[in-house]
């Protein structure tokens, strides 16, 4: 059983590699210039930079509490910044699931040649895919290090002329557990990332057009931007989103992974419902097994020896391995999933939605139900099926139309999705 769980992992891995080495390929040299050596990153749980105020200064979402220049990299070894682009880490306000003001971490980048499109320099809100739960798993920290396995699809995004935002999201980095998979907060960490980076004067950016994209975990948060940004951050001038793998109803994905390889997805998110609704009480369900996993997860990155170990150890486990009653059977836990289900509201903007027909982390089915919610409710849906591709491949595959995608939105072109075909 472990031997298969290690393939699938290693062929995950191989996927990802394949898809920096051919991104790599396809951006060509013109950013590889050498430059000087950055100096060394502090890992978050060690740099104060990530340490709020306490109270938060007054203020409203999107606003900068602190900014510093930082260093973009892909290059694990020398660690030499990525030529033709500026870096800043910021810390600025945004809001939990309930509204209360939090401080999230964040990137922002934008390239040093001028912007020779119309209007002023576009704006793409990146959403990254799942890290995990340790502070280290921030964008913010594994970008300055040259191993984000999403960096080159970010390097794509520039190398296009456009400026690029990463959040960290709720708790990844600034302390407290990150509230991994709460829909809302999320939705609202990339928003309000997109407003920081217009807010920050050294970036030049101004208050340009603005595009949301993201993928697994990132589509989670691209999709719930793309349902808050009419009502939430109606200044931005949001000109589309794409959304892809995503897990748009935790309860249909839990069903999926119980029992699965991937599992151990299912227990991070249990804790990042635990952090954002304390009243769900996560440990009072918890046998002996659960509780100890609970306490090595807390602070586990997935590309790390701790995260693949945490993969194999959990593969094929089940919820009732680690519970004494199942907590997703309880009224208090459905509501909060369903609270963050998508396709509740329609986009106010046209929608790039793609997904791997045979995804083995994310069920196709439920992300076809929220194409087709969004649709019923009168949304621009562009949906495409990726048929012999699973997570991993989904992503590589979905790519060149993400981009082809937002360039045209960023260009005025319309679209009218396919919404009935």
């Amino acid at each position: 059983m472990h031997t298969r769980v290690r393939r699938i992992l290693r062929t995950a891995l191989a996927s990802c590699l394949g898809a920096a080495m051919t991104a790599t390929a396809l951006q060509g040299t013109a950013h590889a210039a050498p430059q000087a050596a950055p100096h060394a990153a502090a890992p978050p749980a060690e740099d104060p930079f990530y340490t709020p105020p306490s109270p938060l200064p007054a203020g409203s979402p999107g606003d900068v509490i602190r900014s510093r220049e930082a260093v973009f990299t892909v290059d694990p070894f020398s660690k030499a910044p990525y030529g033709g682009v500026k870096s800043w880490q910021v810390l600025y306000r945004s809001e939990s699931v309930k509204g209360a003001p939090i401080a999230v971490s964040g990137t922002v980048l934008v390239p040093t040649a001028a912007w020779t499109g119309p209007g002023r320099r576009p704006l793409v809100s990146y959403a990254v895919g799942t890290r995990g739960l340790g502070d280290s798993c921030a964008p913010s920290y594994t970008l300055t290090q040259g191993y984000d396995y999403e960096e080159l699809f970010i390097a794509d995004a520039l190398s296009r002329g456009w400026a690029v935002t990463i959040t960290d999201m709720e708790g990844l980095g600034t302390p407290g557990q990150h509230t991994y998979e709460v829909g809302r907060s999320q939705g609202k960490a990339v928003l309000d990332m997109a407003r920081a980076a217009q807010r920050l004067p050294a970036a030049g950016l101004g208050d340009g057009p603005v595009a949301v994209w993201g993928y697994s975990q990132g589509g989670t948060s691209a999709g719930w931007a793309a349902e808050l940004a009419k009502s939430y951050a109606p200044e931005l001038q949001l000109k589309g989103a794409v959304a892809g793998g995503v897990p748009a109803d935790l309860r249909a994905v839990a069903a999926g992974l119980d029992g699965s390889p991937f599992v151990a997805l299912m227990f991070m998110a249990a804790v990042g419902y635990d952090t954002a609704y304390p009243e769900l009480d996560l440990a009072k369900y918890l046998n002996d097994r659960g509780r100890e996993l609970l306490k090595k997860a807390q602070n586990v990155c997935l590309l790390s020896f701790d995260g693949v170990s945490t993969l194999i150890d959990t593969a094929f486990k089940r919820i009732g391995d680690y519970t004494t009653s199942n907590p997703l059977e309880t009224a208090a836990w459905q509501s909060a999933l369903d609270a963050n289900k998508l396709g509740s509201t329609a986009p106010s903007v046209p929608v790039f939605q793609g997904q791997g027909l045979l995804d083995e982390i994310i069920p196709f089915q439920q992300a076809d139900a929220l194409h087709k919610a969004w649709c019923a409710k009168g949304a621009n849906v562009t949906w495409k099926q990726y048929t012999l591709a699973e997570h991993v491949l989904a992503a590589l595959q979905s790519e060149p139309d993400a981009v082809a995608f937002l360039t045209d939105r960023f260009a005025g072109k319309p679209v009218q999705g396919n919404c009935a075909a």
